[in-house]
């Protein structure tokens, strides 16, 4: 296998594992690049949801990463071969680099399905069985830049045995050399760079050796699968993270499945991850919700865009609003509201003139009210998720780029407290 073109250049250690850089070599011509810590564009289909093209780009700091699932694109495979020309052209999609993974992070899957030599992924038309072929053929007719290998994912549940979290590892090593082995094969995938899959579910060991291993393969970089949001302990996850990234190569990039939301996030990156999927956002706007959360780390609040005023009032209300779900609960449904946002729906907002967060510079929040977009919520106006999908992601965009400049000036610890709604030591948030 040819060299890898993608390469990682950190510019930064923090405090031994938070890294920050750029990663380089990104596309089939090699001239785009990615900021990390960062988060790749979330699409299921190539479409950023609710969102337009021309709307989307409305957006700035925009990751050139977009992230695309076989979850919803192996039903169309025939279509997509008979087109011949690649998903990205198929999707409209122009400059930006395609990642494709295996499952959508937003969407649970059911368990029980895999075998030694097949995964399972679910369509809008039900379960769609692959082997290694299958999934490189689907691979080739995508035409990505980047993917993640084939892998076992069936053990993030934390009543999973020892045996079968063994078997998950070996599965998963088994299906990575066979994805090199016909990669090499294919000229289609000439250029294009390969992630491993590190699983192990809960076990230290079992982590470690997943990692060790998929470290020995010529891969371009790494995802860490079964460790997403209530599967486990925070505690637990960053000693299993911990623990992995010591086995990794320092140049190459370590993607994170499943984890999205901001507390989270920076646990994760002071553990030494470097990329995310963004499907946070998508998650909130489905809600009803708008994240409102504070990243302001600079000494210019208004210059920032980010008033602590109108923080403080979104804290006052958050008390009243009754109990969201809180920080760090294990097996948490990730359709319940997190302390992150406030949800428009509720009656309080049928007048409230405010934009969704004093000073964002969204269109949505430089033209509209929390009293219009609780209209179209309780209405159930189509717009509704189309402004709140604009902000959430604009907002959440903002957080990334508030995490790099906290890692260059060294206020992570400052980043946090204003993430977590703490003041003076003190944190507003209801236990």
């Amino acid at each position: 296998m040819a060299g890898s073109r993608m390469k990682l250049e950190l510019s930064r250690v923090v405090q031994g594992r938070s890294r920050l850089g750029v990663l380089k070599g990104l596309g089939r011509t090699g001239q785009q690049s990615l900021d990390v810590p960062g988060c790749l564009l979330y699409t299921p289909f190539g479409t950023v949801p609710h969102l337009t093209q021309d709307t989307l780009h409305t957006l700035s700091n925009l990751p050139s990463v977009t992230h695309i699932t076989l979850s919803n694109i192996a039903e169309h495979q025939e279509v997509l071969e008979e087109f011949k020309d690649g998903f990205r052209k198929f999707a409209g999609l122009h400059d930006t680099v395609l990642y494709c993974s295996l499952h959508d992070p937003a969407t649970s899957c059911p368990t029980g399905y895999t075998t030694n030599k097949t995964v399972s992924v679910w369509g809008s038309g039900g379960r769609i069985e692959l082997t290694v072929a299958k999934y490189m053929a689907l691979q080739r007719t995508v035409q990505p830049d980047w993917y993640q290998s084939m892998a076992d994912g069936e053990t993030w549940q934390n009543n999973t045995s020892r045996k079968r979290v063994r078997k998950s590892v070996d599965r998963t090593l088994a299906h990575l050399d066979e994805c090199l082995l016909l990669h090499q094969k294919s000229q289609e995938l000439e250029g294009v760079e390969v992630f491993g899959v590190v699983e192990g579910g809960d076990i230290l060991e079992e982590r470690v050796r997943s990692a060790r291993e998929t470290a020995k393969r010529p891969v371009a970089g790494f995802c860490l699968d079964g460790l997403q949001t209530g599967s486990m302990d925070q505690d637990l996850r960053t000693q299993l993270i911990t623990a992995v990234t010591k086995e990794l190569p320092e140049d190459k990039p370590r993607l994170l499945q499943g984890v999205g939301r901001p507390d989270e996030v920076l646990v994760c990156v002071e553990a030494g991850m470097d990329l995310f999927e963004s499907f946070f956002p998508f998650q909130v706007t489905e809600r009803g919700c708008a994240l409102c959360f504070d990243f302001d780390i600079s000494p210019d609040p208004e210059r920032a865009g980010r008033a602590p005023p109108a923080v403080l009032e979104l804290d006052k209300e958050r008390e009243t609003a009754g109990e969201p779900q809180q920080n760090g609960d294990l097996n948490v449904d990730q359709s319940q509201m997190t302390s992150f946002e406030m949800n428009l729906k509720d009656k309080r907002y049928q007048d409230d003139f405010r934009p969704l967060v004093e000073g964002c510079g969204c269109y949505c929040c430089k033209n509209h009210q929390r009293a219009y977009l609780h209209h179209l919520l309780v209405t159930n106006e189509l717009l509704a998720g189309v402004l709140l999908m604009i902000h959430n992601t604009a907002h959440y965009h903002g957080f990334f780029g508030a995490l790099r400049d906290a890692l260059a000036k060294d206020k992570l610890d400052l980043l946090k407290r204003r993430v977590l709604g703490e003041r003076g030591g003190q944190t507003e948030r209801k236990d």
